[in-house]
């Protein structure tokens, strides 16, 4: 027998420390690890961190085997890690109706369950009984799957299993969004059950499907079958969440070291290195201890003080788990891991050192990392005094095996046993190495000859669908569908991915399916479901951000492709020219520059060596299939290939369609030429499967099929139903004014003064107008309903048929007052509304919709169900149609900028989307000097472009000024939006808040108060230097504005609505829009500034950098802050922390109880004052401050010195609801006579009997 090397006897060792710590306690039937003696039970996290240091174990041996032995071992080894991840996998295939279930609920019901019996693995607790779900367990179980498998090992045996994992992906893919209770199964940290979104979660779902796409489960030896798909959008959601969150951990956590499993090793989920470095030193300054990390602030979990016969803590006790908070040496295990993938041999070396001092030593030389260290119960007042000073004890388990094994893992790498390359064979550590940059590139389509023609007019060379062929142009709802049957699978019971939308890093990719190429175009060109794809300024805007989406997100091998269609609702009015603001987009797209991509322009076939391809093998037909021959006949191809998925689905649509599309819609060759009957019947034939075709497209909501077709069948859209319409090419202002005033002048009345609906509906066939007949329809609509036939041209002509109608002429008119009602009317939803509300949730952004105060004003905080999201938005808006519309539009406008620009949303909370409505309305009504009835029409009658940009300004913070301009065609009213400089502003006002230090000082003997103003952009600070103001507001009179409804009359003739039944047909308003009357602008144009840009920030809750850590050392001074009436204890600082997200919401929602946000602005600058005093020595400031006093204490000193100066009544007119001057509202917070000043000296006053003698001095 020979000697073992040194190498051999040191993995020999190891092997030893593996069976006798983790191995030994393998169930042998089931392959699963107890918890530990006292807890029998296998969590799937602890099993799968348990197993990876016998994994490592295993190629260890492999890489240095010296004898046959070695190899046994090896193989041993690796049987014992398959064993335990098929144990896993048998636990979740038992579950796998909840799997099915929660892919479409994300119900903590209907989750996977955390832990299983160890020996049968069956369930152990009910659903309620556990906070079972964890996606950040299910993930990893995914992750170290496609690490293992993809370093040899064979888990997944058969294509059942296959689907399995394939629906295990959809079970996490929307992890950025779904609530759960987190790595340490407590959920938010009071530890009362209550979900939330975590970062851990997250980031490890996102490494395992980034892990899993693309890979065989049968390793070398599968074929296509065994390939499993995750789509990139998700992807990338979970990144752009997972950057926008840390270092925070989760709205209640605002550190944990639990994050270290995902910003390093094993699943390197960050991309961002900045971001990796500057959450490692949130957790090693926050959260180090002597004796490992804490998991978070606050942990109770096994401290002296924590109540073991209560399963939830209190609120306010969180305070005393403070600075005796349990340190786990598991956490240094990670840091060690990550030191060696960072090349960091002195952080090796140094957690190293420390980690050896705490293990516990056997007798038999084993080491053990034990659960957690605790202080002892005697000393922990000395530890309350003096963090880190006393000796702590070990408690729980011991060894904790998923520390022990991530222990033997750190040693055999460091010890050079592996190469970090063999425990990550799917390279996950170079995830923050930065990437190339990407070239976006961009195939253009035309929809008919025409169009190109046109475009060639205009130098851009460009073909047609069908000029491509054999390439295959499909709309993204076909791709939605095909994911759809993605890991379907009848004996399961699963039903494949739901149905959603595909994003346009999936649409970007060519797609292989049955042998032929398909390309997909991006979703936002589909109008069917919402108008927004009617504007094509709006269409633009929408492909700028998906470009710049695309070349900052794009990680796929190969360029991204984008094919755009230029259809005819790209033309202008009369068909001969192209939309001006397509036709520059597309010259942009040419020179190679655009959304701040490079752009490469082509046609498809020139892309496919450089582009990125997906091979969709589960659509692939079976056996010998079927050969689709372009050159054979029609009646041998029409039959055979209506069955060909995977199960046999008879009423598959999606099959039928494809079937259908890759037989007969590609360009036929020339055929013989045929005679007599067999021509009629080929010609029938064609007929006859076109149709079907079509069909199949209807069936699968695809409306617009026909543009991707190359044979033009069907040239003419959907027939009309014969509303009496002007013709497009006329514009409407151009129509005969008599015939309105002759038609519409009155509601025709039977004879017992009832509304005469046949008349009504005769009335409706003669007018011309398109206002007249969306009135009229709106009558009907609100007596008759939806589904009223009106007999207008025979059976069929239903109200919701003759809306849907008038929808489509609307558009062709850019009418967009009426394309909104006419939307409200039919219902119609944002295709994407629910994931633009998921998308800003997932921010740490609640959301609220309808006016204040509450309960008309909504609150949603957390992901709802579509069906569910839209009752609530028309409930908020008082059925008001228009106005939920909007509501809808402005929602997918904010997650469209929250997804490219981020950081417009700095230290915003909480978006109130019914202030920002009634904000803009209040803009428009400035800036055009209109009444605020005409301002609400203005907003209602904009183009998407136009309340997008709009929007957008307001965002921003920067300075803008709207004017009216002149449309092509003048259907609405059309705006003009430009950025304002600083031009003829002062100098001190140019510098803002820098000169406010000195001005706040009161006296020299005034307090030392720190300047709170860190960041130039402070909405507080900035001056605003409008030069192009065309009203005053220093005077205005608010005036009690409703929304108006869309219905009213764009022109002096239309249906009176007014007048009838106490306006029984008007739209419901939305109260008290508080929209100042314009009067002619005075020659200082930076009147009403101040008071626009308080309204403005108090509708976007924008506040200064670190405002609310402020607010919360201000709260440990006093016993709370009054706002109104309502109460912010001090007592919750001892359930939150400063940096919490949960502490900045319960701040908003107090100050958001104020109703009108110049107010509500006026009193976050009072408070701002306040928080100066938490840094000066004293004790207490007060028992309850009422901020309030401090602002009419303000306002009382304001109003004498003015009055003082001069100043009339007039001037000084307070506003009636608040009784503050709308002067002070309008005052700099800088100067002599700026809002700071006379806040500073409030609070001086008000505090005063709290100061020490002498320290301040009032003027």
């Amino acid at each position: 027998m020979r000697s073992r090397s040194n190498s051999g006897v040191k993995l020999d060792n190891y092997a030893r420390i593996v069976h006798q710590t983790i191995l030994k306690y393998q169930d042998p039937v089931t392959g699963l690890l107890p918890g530990s003696s006292d807890q029998p039970d296998a969590w799937v996290r602890d099993n799968v961190y348990s197993i990876v240091s016998v994994w490592a174990l295993s190629l260890a041996y492999r890489k240095n085997a010296d004898r046959d032995e070695d190899k046994a071992k090896a193989y041993e080894l690796e049987q014992s890690v398959v064993k335990l991840m098929r144990g896993i996998l048998q636990c979740i295939m038992r579950q796998l109706d909840k799997v099915e279930k929660f892919k479409y609920s994300r119900s903590t019901s209907d989750s996977l369950h955390a832990k299983y019996s160890t020996r049968t693995c069956a369930t152990v607790v009910e659903d309620d009984q556990w906070g079972h779900l964890q996606v950040d367990a299910t993930s990893l179980f995914l992750f170290f799957l496609a690490q293992m498998t993809a370093s040899g090992l064979h888990i997944v045996y058969t294509q059942d299993e296959v689907d399995v994992v394939q629906n295990l992906m959809f079970y996490i893919e929307a992890a950025y969004k779904v609530a759960d209770y987190g790595m340490w199964e407590r959920g938010d940290k009071t530890n009362q059950g209550i979900t939330e979104i975590n970062a851990s979660s997250i980031g490890m779902a996102k490494a395992a499907l980034e892990a899993l796409d693309e890979l065989n489960l049968f390793g070398a030896k599968g074929g296509p079958g065994s390939v499993v798909h995750a789509l990139a959008d998700d992807i990338q959601h979970c990144q752009s969440i997972l950057t926008s969150m840390l270092p925070r951990a989760s709205i209640s956590k605002e550190v944990d070291a639990g994050v270290l499993a995902i910003i390093s090793y094993p699943a390197f989920a960050v991309e961002d290195m900045s971001i990796v470095n500057m959450t490692k030193e949130e957790i090693i300054s926050k959260l180090q201890g002597r004796y490992g990390c804490c998991r978070f602030l606050r942990d109770g979990h096994k401290t002296p003080k924590e109540d073991p016969n209560r399963l939830y803590y209190e609120s306010a006790e969180l305070k005393l788990f403070e600075n005796i908070e349990c340190e786990w040496p598991l956490f240094w295990t990670y840091l060690i891991l990550d030191g060696i993938f960072t090349n960091s041999h002195e952080q090796v070396q140094e957690y190293q050192e420390a980690l050896e001092g705490i293990l516990i030593k056997q007798k038999d030389g084993i080491r053990l990392v034990p659960e957690l260290y605790s202080v002892p119960a005697d000393k922990v007042e000395e530890e309350y005094m003096n963090p880190h000073s006393v000796e702590r004890i070990a408690m729980g388990k011991c060894p904790l095996k998923w520390g022990q094994s991530l222990y033997v893992l750190g040693k055999l790498l460091s010890e050079g046993f592996l190469a970090p390359g063999e425990i990550d064979p799917l390279n996950r550590r170079f995830s923050t190495i930065p990437k190339p940059d990407v070239v976006v590139q961009v195939s253009i389509l035309a929809e008919t000859e025409e169009i190109k023609e046109l475009l060639l007019k205009n130098g851009i060379d460009v073909e047609t669908v069908a000029d491509i062929h054999p390439i295959h142009v499909q709309p993204s709802r076909v791709l939605s569908h095909i994911y759809a049957r993605l890991g379907r699978n009848s004996r399961l019971g699963l039903t494949g991915r739901p149905y959603r939308r595909i994003g346009v890093l999936g649409t970007s990719k060519f797609y292989i399916i049955r042998n032929t190429i398909f390309s997909f175009t991006p979703q936002f060109l589909d109008h069917q479901q919402f108008y927004l794809a009617l504007d094509n300024k709006m269409i633009v805007e929408m492909l700028r951000t998906e470009i710049a989406y695309l070349s900052s997100r794009w990680r796929m091998t190969g360029r991204p492709t984008i094919t755009f269609p230029i259809s005819q609702t790209m033309l202008t009015e009369d068909h001969t020219k192209l939309d001006p603001a397509v036709l520059a987009t597309l010259k942009k797209l040419q020179d190679g520059y655009y959304g701040g991509a490079r752009i490469q322009m082509g046609k498809l076939s020139e892309f496919f060596t450089t582009s990125c391809f997906a091979h969709l093998s589960f659509l692939d037909v079976k056996g010998s299939g079927v050969h689709h021959d372009d050159g054979g006949d029609d009646e041998g191809s029409g039959d055979g290939y209506v069955h060909e998925l995977r199960h046999d689905d008879d009423a598959d649509d999606l099959a039928q369609y494809l079937d259908h599309l890759l037989a007969h819609a590609a360009p036929k060759k020339k055929k013989q030429h045929v005679r007599g009957l067999g021509r009629f019947k080929a010609a029938a034939t064609k007929t006859k499967d076109m149709v079907s075709l079509m069909n199949k497209a209807q069936d699968l909501n695809v409306h617009n099929v026909n543009m991707y077709l190359p044979n033009k069948l069907f040239r003419t859209t959907q027939p009309s139903l014969n509303l009496n319409l002007p013709d497009s090419s006329a514009s409407q202002e151009t129509q005969p004014s008599e015939v309105a005033a002759s038609t519409v002048s009155s509601i025709p009345r039977d004879a017992s003064g009832a509304i005469d609906y046949g008349a009504l509906v005769q009335l409706l066939k003669d007018t011309q107008s398109l206002q007249d007949q969306a009135d009229i329809l709106y009558i009907l609509f609100k007596d008759k309903g939806m589904d009223w036939d009106t007999h207008l041209h025979g059976q069929g002509s239903t109200v919701r048929a003759l809306l849907a109608d008038l929808y489509e002429k609307a558009g062709e008119f850019k009418n967009w007052g009426l394309i909104r009602m006419i939307s409200g009317m039919l219902k119609k939803k944002v295709e994407e509304l629910d994931s633009a509300c998921s998308d800003l949730l997932a921010h740490q952004k609640h959301l609220t919709i309808g006016l204040p105060p509450e309960p008309r004003e909504k609150t949603i905080t957390a992901p709802i169900p579509p069906d569910q999201l839209a009752a609530l938005i028309d409930e908020a808006s008082d059925n008001n149609i228009s106005v939920a519309i909007l509501t809808q539009e402005i929602m997918v406008y904010l997650a469209m900028s929250i997804r490219t620009q981020p950081s417009l949303f700095s230290e915003m909370f909480r978006l109130r989307i019914g202030l920002i409505i009634q904000v803009m309305a209040t803009e428009l009504a400035q800036s055009l000097n209109c009444s605020g009835e005409e301002a609400t029409e203005t907003l209602m009658s904009l183009s998407p472009s136009e309340l997008k940009s709009l929007l957008h300004h307001i965002l921003s913070g920067k300075e803008f000024g709207v004017q009216r301009s002149v449309r092509e065609v003048d259907a609405s009213p059309a705006i003009s939006i430009h950025h304002l400089g600083n031009v003829g502003a002062t100098k001190s006002e140019r510098a803002g808040i820098s000169k406010l230090k000195s001005d706040m000082k009161m006296t020299e003997h005034t307090l030392s108060l720190m300047d709170p103003f860190k960041d130039p952009r402070l909405s507080l600070t900035d001056p605003i230097m409008e030069m192009d103001r065309r009203v005053s507001l220093t005077d205005a009179v608010k005036l009690d504005q409703s929304f108006t409804s869309s219905c009213k009359s764009m022109r002096s003739q239309s249906v009176d609505l007014e007048n009838i039944e106490s306006g029984k047909y008007r739209l419901q308003s939305m109260e008290s829009l508080d929209i100042p009357e314009c009067i002619p602008s005075s020659r200082d144009t930076r009147h009403g500034q101040w008071l626009r840009r308080r309204r403005l920030d108090g509708a976007l809750n924008r506040v200064p950098v670190g405002f609310y850590q402020k607010v919360w050392k201000i709260l440990q001074k006093c016993h709370g802050l009054s706002i109104e009436g309502f109460v912010l204890p001090s007592s919750t600082t001892r359930e939150m922390t400063p940096g919490e997200i949960k502490f900045s919401v319960h701040v908003e929602t107090v100050l958001n109880r104020v109703p009108q946000p110049e107010y509500r602005q006026l009193l976050v600058e009072a408070i701002l004052v306040l928080t100066m005093l938490a840094d000066v020595e004293i004790q207490s400031i007060g028992s309850i401050i009422h901020v309030e006093k401090i602002v009419h204490l303000a306002n009382d000193m304001f109003y004498k010195d003015q009055v003082d100066l001069g100043a009339d009544e007039h001037m000084l007119e307070r506003d009636p609801s608040t009784g503050v001057c709308r002067l002070l509202y309008d005052s700099a917070p800088s100067g002599r006579f700026g809002s700071m000043t006379y806040l500073t000296k409030a609070v001086a006053v008000y505090v005063q009997d709290f100061l020490p003698s002498g320290s301040c001095a009032v003027q």
